[in-house]
């Protein structure tokens, strides 16, 4: 008995651990797929030509499609098979990621927006810019008529970015089943103490799939959109340049084939595990833990257990449902839970949803450098973060108050770095006629007349194009007719514009008055900003993992057992719906308002921004992800003394019921000794003795 015992224990670990190995591995799959997501955002908004708020939309549409379902999967899921339900899933979000890569195959080639023709027909000739040819047209006559402009549309697919759309939702639809039954699975069947080492383990490899997803998108945005169907060498833009995208398409089909694969173990799990015993219970005799081992058996070998189990029906599952949420939300502390983290969340997703850009606009770095940083530094912070905090909770065993005051302080911590970045910062990029005069006088000008100077203005140059060329002064212009360039030399990306008259008014005559193409780099003293930046970035997502893991103890600790996975579903349906959604709307939104340079649709009509008022974007951004944290931060406060009371009260209870039962142990002693005495004493009168 006592072998065979622990054979089924033995079995047990090794099932819940390889449970533990493929929830390790579908968590990494999902965060991989998620931040690769992300990262794609800002080649997404050039390849559609389309502005941050709707941008915004489309990252939002994941928790669109969470919230069809959630609710439902976490409630009736429980009931059902776990595992497979996670499978199934998963096979959803693999899907949705080919369909996000569909609308590649249906566009035609990326054309990015140009003032000229850079044709490589002379590589030494010098040719006849339109400042004097006369050739540009002006804004005015560029209007094409209804039907050539909905015919243009229509070839360029300017729509598309709807299948973006739509398999974003579907990824939504097949992450919802994974966390709550997932971490609930995992804890009905695990020891109490080892339910937050599991879950650091979890959240640990998950982060392995950020930083893998990221490093994809970096590198995948340095490879040209169209590679292998364009000549690359006649290509006159670089990774660098804001009209540049990268092969974002390639990374959503290998995220679909990691999805594939993760799924597989999920349909060869069963339905339910054994209980694992913690130490205290491996310490007591054998005897009682070969009874409490087969008692664990008892619901997989029972038939009728099972059968009853199959015989419940949705509707009589559906009727306990309304009053299962009342129950739930007559919890203070769970309301009040989920409202702090719905404040943080908000915060969180519009940061990391548009903090590649920031540091693109903010401190002039490439799109491919700023994931890569993320990748390479605040994510390996974030998952040594997570680790930190659940090794602290296993080696201290803190309950909930003390899971709750190290929460505290690692988002206190966090929000005291964040507030240190807003003072780090690079000056605006010197861009003539819209952030500087063209005599190199410093304005910030949302009008396009300012674009139109004396040393330009025979050139009828379009005022819509975007096509940066950068001068020897560090002045970056608009396009080359802009900059009054008169003459090139040189073919693609090493043309040379000459005898640029714009560049001769800041000027000396003797100096090179020549331009070449892209925007011009910032200054050295803003590399050093940019370093103590990350510097502050990296620490502050450290600390604030460390308070991720505490955090959802309290969450798991502050419910009753039976609604674990409707509390933890109805956290993600609430937290997804009002933090994940609206965030990157109204973000990009306010990120729109900074926007100096609307970039140009191939058919006409607004695109994606260019160039942002980079002072103005820190200033709105960043103050609006502090009010957000300092909002969640207050709440934590309020949450901690409530959480204080509440144990306080539980162990005055405890202690109440521990002195009856005392009390009442002494009494039946006492009972019991005073009835010994008289029965010895008085052995003969029975029914004296039959009346104590």
């Amino acid at each position: 008995m006592k072998k065979e015992g622990k054979k089924a224990q033995n079995a047990c670990c090794s099932k819940l651990k390889l449970f533990l190995v493929s929830m390790a591995f579908v968590y990494f799959a999902k965060a991989f797929g998620g931040a690769y997501m992300k990262s794609s955002i800002t080649q997404i908004e050039r390849r559609f030509d389309i502005p941050s708020s709707l941008i915004g939309v489309i990252d939002g549409s994941f928790e669109m499609g969470n919230l069809l379902v959630v609710a439902f999967v976490s409630y009736f899921g429980a009931k059902l098979h776990r595992p497979r339900l996670i499978g199934m899933g998963v096979l959803i979000m693999a899907t949705g990621c080919f369909l996000t890569a569909l609308p590649h195959f249906f566009q035609g080639p990326y054309k990015y927006e140009t003032s000229m023709s850079h044709s490589t027909g002379s590589n030494d000739s010098v040719r006849i810019l339109p400042c004097l040819s006369k050739h540009n047209v002006t804004d005015t006559d560029e209007t094409p008529d209804h039907e050539a402009l909905k015919a243009c549309e229509k070839a360029a697919g300017s729509s598309m970015w709807i299948y973006v759309f739509l398999g974003n939702m579907l990824r939504g639809i097949g992450e919802t089943p994974i966390m709550p039954l997932g971490v609930s699975y995992l804890d009905d069947f695990s020891a109490p103490e080892n339910t937050a080492f599991y879950l650091s383990c979890i959240h640990t490899v998950g982060i392995l799939g950020p930083m893998v997803g990221f490093m994809l998108g970096s590198f995948l945005a340095k490879v040209y959109v169209d590679v292998g169907f364009v000549d690359l060498e006649a290509i006159t833009i670089t990774h660098k340049d804001s009209r540049w995208v990268g092969a974002w398409w390639l990374g959503f089909i290998i995220t679909g084939i990691v999805m594939l694969m993760s799924s597989i173990p999920f349909w060869f799990f069963p339905k339910s595990l054994p209980k694992q015993r913690s130490k205290e219970e491996e310490e007591t005799n054998t005897e009682l833990d070969t009874v409490a081992e087969q008692e664990n058996f008892i619901p997989e070998q029972e038939p009728n257990h099972e059968e009853q189990e199959k015989d419940v029906s949705l509707v009589e599952l559906a009727k306990d449902f309304i009053p299962s949420l009342k129950r739930l939300f007559s919890s203070s502390i769970y309301s009040m839970l989920i409202l702090t983290y719905l404040v943080a969340v908000n915060g969180f997703i519009g940061m990391i949803t548009f903090k590649p850009k920031y540091m693109e606009q903010v401190f002039g770095q490439a799109a491919s450098r700023a994931i890569f940083f993320i990748g390479a530094l605040n994510l390996p912070a974030v998952a040594l973060g997570i680790i930190t905090g659940g090794f602290l909770l296993k080696h201290f065993k803190w309950g909930s108050v003390g899971a709750a005051r190290m929460a505290i302080a690692a988002t206190c911590g966090s929000f005291c770095l964040l507030f240190c970045q807003i003072f780090i910062y690079c000056d605006n990029a010197e861009v003539a006629g819209l952030t500087v005069s063209y005599q190199g006088v410093p304005q910030v000008s949302y009008n396009k007349e300012t674009l139109v100077s004396q040393c330009n203005m025979g050139c009828s140059c379009s005022l819509k194009h975007w096509d940066p060329v950068c001068a020897h002064n560090g002045v970056t212009y608009a396009s080359p007719c802009l900059a009054g360039c008169q003459s090139t030399t040189g073919t693609s990306k090493n043309m040379v514009f000459n005898n640029c008259t714009c560049v001769g008014e800041t000027m000396t005559p003797a100096v090179n008055m020549s331009t070449v193409l892209g925007q011009c780099p910032r200054d050295s003293n803003c590399d050093s900003s940019f370093k103590i930046y990350m510097a502050l970035s990296v620490i502050g997502s450290f600390i604030s993992a460390v308070g991720g893991t505490p955090g959802y103890i309290v969450l798991l600790r502050s419910i009753a057992p039976d609604l674990k996975s409707l509390a933890l579903g109805m956290q993600t349906l609430i937290v997804r719906t009002l933090g994940g959604i609206p965030p990157p709307i109204y973000f990009g939104a306010l990120i729109d308002q900074t926007c100096l340079k609307w970039g140009t649709k191939q058919c006409g009509g607004r695109g994606a921004c260019r160039l942002y008022d980079s002072n103005a974007f820190r200033m709105r951004f960043m103050g609006l992800v502090l009010g957000l944290y300092f909002l969640s931060n207050s709440l934590w406060g309020v949450l901690y003394f409530k959480i204080v009371k509440r144990e306080k009260k539980l162990a005055l209870r405890n202690q109440a019921k521990e002195e009856k039962e005392e009390a009442n142990g002494a009494a039946n002693r006492a009972t019991n000794g005073h009835a010994t005495i008289c029965v010895a004493e008085c052995p003969e009168d029975k029914n004296r003795e039959s009346t104590i």
